[in-house]
């Protein structure tokens, strides 16, 4: 794949295609393209549909293919952010959060990545399922404001915000744990639980996340992310309290 990424925190993917090439992209990323260029879904069958569904993605892929000659198609996320490009070999593969794809090669494989540790399963804001992007060729993830890159050595580990967690190498041990106490819990402010990611291995984070950007906002600036937390620290203060009263 050609491509030239233009803009700052408006990221556009810019992909140039040669007679008869075709890319992969996710319905509802194209921005632009070349009259000669064609449209078309697919599914990869409906196995792969049921699995993207589960990944937060469309139950379609869109097929731009140029006819005739040269065109060129355009790219970008649906909310502001920045555009992360992989090159990835036949059998290398890399593990993404639920709506992170943005387009990609056709050769690009793209399949259902179940979280094996209970905890992570039950409570990483990206949920039981994420995506596993197989080789060879060229994917492109789109991610919330600022891109933050970490290579993590052998047992070295980094706590992170799950909704902040855009993909991670193969190689990297993905786990939920608990933050701290009940006083941490309620007043911390940062959620009852954070991915625990030990190397080896590269991790990419974004610096916003989808509900910040487009989250609805109270009277009193409050997004729905952090009512969810208000609510729980609710949640844990009630209990203790009819302890107490009992």
């Amino acid at each position: 794949m050609k491509y030239k990424i233009s803009g700052d925190n408006l990221q556009v993917a810019n992909v140039s295609l040669a007679k008869n090439d075709i890319v992969n992209a996710e319905a509802g990323a194209m921005v632009y393209k070349s009259g000669n260029v064609t449209i078309d879904t697919e599914t990869k069958g409906a196995g792969k549909a049921f699995k993207r569904i589960l990944t937060g993605e469309s139950l379609f892929l869109t097929k731009f293919k140029s006819v005739g000659g040269s065109g060129i198609v355009g790219f970008g996320g649906k909310i502001p952010g920045k555009i992360k490009v992989f090159q990835l070999k036949k059998g290398q593969h890399i593990i993404a959060e639920k709506g992170a794809y943005l387009c990609s090669d056709s050769t690009i494989d793209i399949d259902l990545k179940t979280v094996k540790k209970v905890g992570a399963a039950l409570f990483g804001g990206e949920g039981i399922f994420l995506q596993k992007i197989s080789g060879p060729g060229t994917v492109l993830l789109h991610a919330a404001g600022d891109l933050i890159e970490y290579n993590l050595k052998k047992c070295e580990r980094l706590d992170v915000d799950t909704s902040h967690l855009v993909a991670f190498e193969p190689t990297v041990d993905y786990d939920i744990r608990r933050v701290g106490g009940i006083k941490t819990t309620v007043f911390g402010g940062e959620g009852l639980f954070l991915a625990q990611m030990t190397g080896p291995g590269k991790v990419i984070l974004q610096s916003m996340t989808k509900q910040m950007l487009m989250g609805p906002r109270t009277s009193g600036g409050t997004t729905h992310s952090n009512m969810g937390r208000n609510q729980a620290a609710g949640s844990v203060l009630g209990g203790v309290l009819r302890g107490i009263s009992h």
